[in-house]
């Protein structure tokens, strides 16, 4: 007896149109504002976009799941392939920044298995400016482009993931 093998491959072209809204936390906004210039830059590539694509801004890192929640839980329909959560949270000198960062990423990780949708995150948890600097692709000595920028790798990610679930969701039927 021979076993069958089908592998589902990753790609990153959706091939139906999607939709994807962006949840950005205002706070640290010099660095976050340079995520979401790397998440549009990669969406504007894709030719199946469905417009229009939402922005929701809210005030800090801890309220991105409150607005991910709502926007999965429409009347029993998901509108949304995706949803990208961009935020930066910067380590301080007190245990802050480890509640902060423990709530957002428990939080959207719970949203995107209970809806089956997903949340990707692109929250920097960093040491100082200078790494989230770094990670939004900002010049440094070792050089920079567009491709550094976390905002374009989670926004490459959610296309990814939007690709897989159709490719699934085709295989099952």
């Amino acid at each position: 007896m021979t076993m069958t093998v089908q592998t589902i491959e990753l790609a990153s072209e959706p091939v139906t149109p999607f939709r994807i809204a962006i949840v950005q936390s205002m706070f640290n906004r010099s660095i976050t504002d340079l995520l979401l210039e790397g998440a549009l830059e990669r969406l504007r590539k894709v030719k199946q976009y469905t417009s229009p694509l939402l922005i929701v801004e809210v005030p800090g890192a801890v309220e991105i799941p409150v607005i991910v929640d709502q926007l999965l839980s429409q009347e029993n329909e998901i509108i949304y392939d995706a949803i990208i959560a961009l935020g930066a949270v910067i380590r301080g000198e007190t245990d802050h920044y480890c509640y902060v960062c423990q709530q957002v990423s428990d939080g959207c990780a719970r949203l995107s298995l209970h809806y089956h949708v997903p949340v990707i995150f692109g929250v920097l948890t960093v040491d100082n400016i200078e790494q989230a600097r770094a990670r939004v692709g900002e010049q440094t000595s070792e050089g920079s482009n567009s491709k550094s920028n976390k905002g374009y790798q989670v926004a490459e990610a959610a296309l990814q993931m939007i690709v897989m679930q159709q490719k699934i969701r085709d295989t099952l039927c």
